[in-house]
């Protein structure tokens, strides 16, 4: 790989609670992901490569939609969080998926996969667009490629003046998200990230999970997502712990949302999708 400006590191830390989050998230952006990889082209029979499978949440959804007929490679950097993936995969009995540690640009990986799938990853590469064209060299003639990203900047959207708690928490984190290095901005970046990869214009899909009701458990995942980025908010000056009391937040979110009767977002999601020529 050429030399080129590091990736942003991982925003969200490395840790036993970053796992459990991140398996959260899995679970309420289950819907997103499996519609996105329906509208993608993602069938049974095919080989799949996972990039940035950490805790291996969309390569076991990947594993059930390619059948017993097709086969999942996941890949992270995270050597040790793929353990996890692993011990997983077991326990369900999950036997047409594989996870490999390393960087998937670099990797000695075949070339003939049928489609490459990616969530919440480009935003971290510090060229996208050179990701994806090193990707996509992955592929079959015909192959798909297929991202799922986040845009932050449209989460300032539920800012309100009855929700001041909802709304410094989103100033912070998106701050978080701007000084780590991350590309907030990555759902709407796809399509050029694509197009400048030489690839085919993207199909696009914007989604994002939302709730109000008291019972909605958004409010557990977001606290944890501040819990997450916590030390890097206190390395940045933005907030401190006693401050953001992360222990009684998710009861204070839920409290402040059914009072102002105002559903809350959960970070939206851009989906990209394109198939290469025959």
């Amino acid at each position: 790989m050429k030399n080129q400006t590091p990736d942003a590191q991982y925003t969200m830390g490395r840790s036993e609670a970053e796992t459990r989050r991140l398996i959260e998230q899995s679970q309420l952006y289950d819907g997103v992901t499996r519609r996105f990889l329906n509208a993608a082209g993602i069938e049974k029979g095919m080989k799949v490569l996972d990039i940035g499978s950490g805790a291996g949440d969309v390569a076991l959804t990947l594993a059930e939609v390619v059948g017993t007929d097709g086969s999942v490679v996941g890949v992270d950097v995270n050597a040790e969080i793929l353990e996890t993936a692993r011990s997983r995969a077991d326990a369900a009995g999950i036997t047409n998926v594989e996870f490999i540690a390393g960087d998937a640009r670099t990797l000695n990986l075949p070339n003939d996969f049928d489609a490459i799938v990616g969530r919440l990853v480009l935003m971290y590469m510090a060229e996208p667009a050179d990701a994806l064209k090193q990707l996509a060299a992955r592929l079959r003639p015909g192959g798909i490629v297929a991202f799922q990203e986040i845009e932050l900047t449209f989460y300032r959207a539920i800012v309100h003046p009855d929700t001041p708690l909802v709304n410094k928490l989103t100033e912070g984190a998106i701050a978080v998200f701007e000084k780590s290095g991350a590309h907030i901005g990555m759902g709407l970046h796809l399509y050029r990230a694509f197009v400048d990869a030489g690839l085919p214009e993207p199909t696009l899909h914007f989604e994002t999970p939302m709730g109000g009701p008291a019972a909605w458990p958004g409010y557990e995942f977001l606290a944890n997502s501040i819990r997450s980025i916590l030390p890097l908010m206190e390395a940045y000056g933005i907030a401190t712990a006693e401050e953001v009391e992360v222990d009684t937040l998710a009861e204070r979110l839920r409290a402040e949302v059914v009072a102002a009767k105002r559903p809350l977002l959960l970070p939206p999601h851009i989906t990209a999708s394109a198939a290469l020529p025959a």
